[in-house]
């Protein structure tokens, strides 16, 4: 009997991300944008995660590769649609070109979300400080929008630090708009605090997170009887700028708290991806 020789066929490589499409935009100043792209039916995250988004070769220009950047996903666990929020950078590879898309455009959205500032990376405590500078504020677009922040804190503190006030995109969200969410609703009006600050022009209140820190001012805005973070009911987590990320965990460590990961929690978070 004649063996027949058959050929398999070449196994076909999954791409490594999907092909989404964009739903909306929304340019909030010259330097900063958001946008939202339809979500995958496979696709799984924890409120606070990363993923990689990026935007499909142009072969006319003779790209055989996406750009892909990490971006912080801002809508929380169990939304329809995935939102992001960019800065703008007129010569960077990708948001130069990310900037101009406009509902309908095609973006490549990667199939593994990961990262360290989510719920389960921080010990049980009575208070949630979420501190954000510029675009930094993304991961909390997602946490402060999930019930499960409130079930485990009994207040969410969301800081968010800008150079001038024209900056603080997402203002009314946490002013209003949440306080109408029929998730978070009734729980965001009773326990979620937002404290908006300005560095560079006047505004009701202004200086970096640091120096609102070591003077106590960000306490006793708070109306808390404490001149500094109490290890005990005090969880933290960080993101935005290197500079603050360094300086605002060293007062969290000088104050007695310790950093968490995934396979450790702790008393505050830091995206180590993002920092090096």
């Amino acid at each position: 009997m004649t063996a027949i020789e058959t050929t398999a066929p070449a196994p076909v490589k999954e791409a490594a991300w999907h092909t989404e499409t964009v739903l909306w935009v929304k340019h909030w100043t010259d330097r900063l944008f958001s946008f939202a792209i339809t979500r995958p039916a496979s696709f799984r995250f924890r409120s606070g995660e990363f993923v990689m988004i990026g935007l499909p070769p142009r072969e006319e220009l003779g790209e055989k590769k996406p750009i892909l950047r990490a971006y912080s996903i801002g809508s929380p666990h169990f939304a329809e649609e995935l939102e992001f929020f960019s800065i703008k950078v007129p010569d960077g590879p990708l948001t130069s070109r990310l900037q101009q898309i406009k509902e309908g455009d095609q973006v490549l959205l990667g199939k593994k979300p990961t990262g360290t500032l989510v719920l389960d990376a921080v010990r049980p405590g009575k208070r949630l400080f979420l501190f954000g500078t510029g675009t930094g504020l993304a991961p909390w677009l997602s946490v402060a929008r999930d019930p499960d922040a409130y079930a485990r804190f009994e207040q969410v503190i969301v800081a968010h630090g800008v150079r001038e006030v024209q900056e603080l995109a997402y203002r009314d969200l946490f002013t209003a708009e949440i306080h109408d969410d029929p998730l978070v609703g009734d729980e965001a009006k009773a326990q979620l605090v937002y404290y908006p600050t300005v560095t560079r022009e006047p505004f009701e209140r202004q200086g970096r997170f640091t120096d609102l820190i070591e003077s106590g001012k960000l306490f006793a805005d708070l109306g808390l009887e404490q001149v500094k973070f109490d290890p005990e009911h005090d969880r933290a987590m960080l993101c935005g700028s290197m500079a603050m990320i360094k300086d605002t965990a060293a007062l969290l460590e000088a104050h007695g708290l310790t950093e968490g990961s995934n396979a450790e929690p702790g008393d505050f978070v830091i995206e180590r991806a993002f920092v090096g």
